[in-house]
C-alpha cells in the first residue's frame, strides 16, 4: 500500500499583482484571494496535507528547544538535560518564564495548525470546488476538524483559556480575547463529535486520520473538561464529563477495529534483537554477539510494536490509532543536501541516547547499534524513569526487559578487561569519584529503550549515520486510551475499575504484580503512564491537564537536578501565555496565567 506522504506546503500567501506589459497602468492578471486561490478538490486536499505536516513538525524530535522541551518532555518528572546541556535546561525557573522561546514556539505552532485547518474548512465550501461525492468532501472536512480540535485540545491543556480562532483572518488582528479553558475544551469536543461519523475506521491511505484517533481525543478532552469542572467546584458537571470520557474510551477499546497487541506479530515475530560487541565488520560474527556472551534478549510483543514495518494498521499493528509517516526513499529524494531533517526522520538515537563512550571511554567507544548509535544526549531520563518505576514488584515487567530497555552494555575495545563482558554500572556511574564525576556518569550512561533506537539502522550503506530512525512513529496508541479511561474511572470514584484497566497493561507486560483498588491514585497512573509511554507521551500536556499542584509536586520530587527545587517559588498548573503574544495583541488585554 502506498504511504500517505506530506511534501506539499499550504498556499497561504497570495500572489502579487503583475503590471501590464503594454503601458504603465496596472491591470492585474492574477489576483488571488481566499475565494479563488483554490479551484479543485485536489488542491483543497493538498492544503490538508499542511495539517499533517504541522503534526510532523510538532511531534518528531527536532534539533531545537521546542523538540527537547515539548516532545522530549525535558524539565518534567521523567526527563532532564545532562550536565553539559544546561544552556538548554527547562527546569531553571529564573529563565523559564513567559519570555521563554519554548512557550512562544509551541503556542504559535498549534495556532498554525489551527489556521491550516481553518483554511481547509473555508475553501472546501467554495462554490467552484467540485468534490465528485459528498463522502469525499465530508472526509476532508472531518480531517480538518480533527486537526483543529487537536490544536485546541493541546492549547487548552498547556495554556488553559486561549482565544478560539474558528475562521480565516484576512487582515492583521490585534484584539483577540481569551476564552475560558472550559470553552476551549468544548470547542474541540464539538469539532470532534461533528467529524466522528465521517472518519473511517481504517483509512485506505496509510497515515490518514481514523475514527479511533478521534475517539481517543474525545475521551481525553472529556477527562480534561471534567477535571476543570471539579477545579471550578462544579462536581456534578465533572462527573458527567468523566462518564463521557469513559464512554468514548469504551468505543475505541471495546467496539472498534483496534485492540491491544498481546501476541507477537510482524516480520520479526520469530526473533529478537541481535547486537554485536565487536566494532569492526569482520568480527561481527555469531561468536561476537551479546547472545554469545550470555546476554539473553528474546523478542516480545512490546518490542515488536516498535520495529520497522510493524507500526501501521496495515502492518498488523491494531493498537496504534494515529501514526506519523516517515519514508527513507522520500527522505533521500527530498533531502539531497542534508538540510531537511525536520519532519523526515526520527532523531531519537541522537537526541535521547546515552553517551556510553564518554561515561566509560576506556572500555567502550564508537557508534554501534549496541550502545544506541551515535548519541549526543540532549535529553536524559531521570532516575525516576530509568530505575524507580521498575523497582520491587515491577521489575519483571516486559517493558523493563533487556529486549525493551537495555541495561547491559559489553565492552568493545579489544585488550581491555571488559571486552565482550558487561561493564558494571558502578564503572559507568563512576562510583567512588566526587559528586561532579558521579553526576557526569549518571548523565552520560542510562538504559536504551527500543523506542529510540534499533539493532538495524536504515541507510548505513548510503552513508547515513546511526543517529536517525527512518520508521513511522505512533503518536496515539490504544494503551494510552486505556490509561485515560483508568483516570476517568478513578476520578468517578471507581477505583476498582481503574485498577482493572491498569491490569490490562500489566497483563500484556507479563508482570506478576497486579494492582488493587486500594493502591489506586493519580500517582500510580502517572507511574504506569511512564512505564508504558516512555519516549512517547508529551508529559507536559499530561501534567498541566491534571490541575492542582500535581505538576509541581512531581517535578520537585523527581527532577534530577536541584534547580527546580531551588527556583520554583510559585504554584503553577498552566504554562504561561507567551509575553510576545500579550504584547502584540495591542487592542485588547490578555491576562497572564496565575503565578507567571
Amino acid at each position: 500500500m502506498k504511504k500517505f506522504l506530506l511534501p506539499l506546503a499550504l498556499l497561504l500567501a497570495f500572489t502579487a499583482c503583475q503590471k501590464d506589459e503594454e503601458d504603465l497602468t496596472e491591470h492585474p492578471r492574477y489576483v488571488y484571494t481566499l475565494d479563488n486561490v483554490f479551484s479543485t478538490a485536489d488542491q483543497v486536499d493538498q492544503a490538508l496535507t499542511s495539517c499533517y505536516s504541522a503534526i510532523r513538525t510538532l511531534y518528531l524530535s527536532g534539533d531545537d528547544w521546542m523538540g527537547w522541551a515539548f516532545t522530549g518532555s525535558s524539565g518534567t518528572d521523567m526527563y532532564d538535560v545532562p550536565y553539559d546541556r544546561n544552556m538548554f535546561t527547562f527546569n531553571d525557573y529564573t529563565i523559564v518564564n513567559p519570555t521563554h522561546t519554548v512557550f512562544a514556539t509551541i503556542f504559535r505552532r498549534f495556532y498554525e495548525l489551527a489556521a491550516a485547518a481553518n483554511m481547509v474548512l473555508y475553501s472546501a465550501d467554495l462554490p467552484q470546488i467540485q468534490w465528485g461525492s459528498e463522502d469525499k468532501k465530508a472526509y476532508c472536512l472531518a480531517q480538518a476538524r480533527f486537526f483543529r480540535a487537536w490544536a485546541f485540545r493541546c492549547l487548552g491543556e498547556l495554556y488553559g483559556g486561549v482565544p478560539i480562532v474558528d475562521r480565516v483572518h484576512t487582515a492583521a488582528t490585534f484584539d483577540f480575547r481569551r476564552d475560558s479553558r472550559e470553552a476551549v475544551y468544548l470547542f474541540a469536543i464539538k469539532d470532534l463529535e461533528t467529524a466522528l461519523e465521517d472518519l473511517p475506521a481504517a483509512p485506505e491511505e496509510v497515515g490518514r486520520v481514523s475514527r479511533g484517533a478521534a475517539l481517543h481525543c474525545l475521551s481525553e478532552l472529556y477527562l480534561a473538561l471534567g477535571t476543570e469542572y471539579v477545579d471550578l467546584g462544579r462536581a456534578e458537571d465533572g462527573s458527567a464529563a468523566f462518564e463521557k470520557s469513559i464512554y468514548y474510551a469504551d468505543q475505541v477499546i471495546d467496539h472498534s477495529v483496534h485492540h491491544l497487541m498481546t501476541e507477537r506479530f510482524g516480520k520479526r515475530s520469530k526473533e529478537g534483537p541481535v547486537y554485536y560487541y565487536a566494532k569492526d565488520k569482520a568480527s561481527q560474527t555469531p561468536e561476537h554477539t551479546y547472545a554469545s556472551a550470555g546476554v539473553d534478549m528474546p523478542g516480545n510483543v512490546f518490542w515488536d510494536m516498535f520495529q520497522d514495518d510493524n507500526i501501521n494498521y496495515g502492518d498488523g499493528n491494531f493498537e496504534n490509532l494515529y501514526v506519523i509517516q516517515i519514508d527513507y526513499t522520500a527522505h533521500k529524494t527530498n533531502d539531497k543536501d542534508g538540510s531537511n531533517f525536520r519532519g523526515s526522520v526520527m532523531r531519537d538515537p541522537r537526541e535521547f541516547g546515552p553517551r556510553l563512550h564518554v561515561a566509560a571511554s576506556s572500555y567502550i567507544d564508537g557508534d554501534m547499534e549496541d550502545r544506541g548509535g551515535r548519541c549526543v544526549t540532549f535529553v536524559m531520563p531521570t532516575m525516576y524513569t530509568r530505575d524507580l518505576i521498575w523497582q520491587g514488584e515491577w521489575a519483571d515487567d516486559m517493558r523493563n526487559s533487556e529486549t525493551c530497555f537495555r541495561r547491559t552494555f559489553l565492552g568493545n575495545i579489544p585488550g581491555t578487561k571488559y571486552y565482550g563482558k558487561p561493564i558494571p554500572w558502578s564503572v559507568l556511574y563512576r562510583e567512588g569519584g566526587n559528586l561532579d564525576s558521579i553526576q557526569a556518569g549518571e548523565c552520560d550512561a542510562f538504559p536504551v529503550s527500543c523506542k529510540i533506537s534499533t539493532d538495524r539502522f536504515v541507510g548505513i550503506e548510503d552513508g547515513q549515520r546511526r543517529e536517525y530512525l527512518f520508521r513511522d512513529k505512533a503518536v496515539i496508541r490504544l494503551a494510552e486510551t486505556i490509561l485515560v479511561r483508568a483516570e476517568a474511572k478513578l476520578r468517578s470514584g471507581n477505583a476498582s475499575g481503574a485498577a482493572d484497566d491498569i491490569n490490562i497493561l500489566r497483563d500484556r507486560a507479563r508482570c506478576g504484580h497486579r494492582v488493587s483498588a486500594a493502591e489506586m491514585d493519580i500517582d500510580l497512573i502517572l507511574d504506569e503512564r511512564a512505564r508504558e509511554l516512555m519516549y512517547e507521551e508529551t508529559r507536559w500536556t499530561t501534567l498541566m491537564r491534571l490541575g492542582g499542584t500535581k505538576a509541581k509536586e512531581r517535578i520537585m520530587k523527581y527532577a534530577y537536578w536541584d534547580l527546580p527545587r531551588k527556583t520554583i517559588t510559585k504554584d503553577f498548573n498552566l504554562w504561561p501565555i507567551p509575553q510576545s503574544f500579550i504584547d502584540a495583541n495591542k487592542d485588547a488585554v490578555i491576562e497572564q496565567n496565575p503565578g507567571w
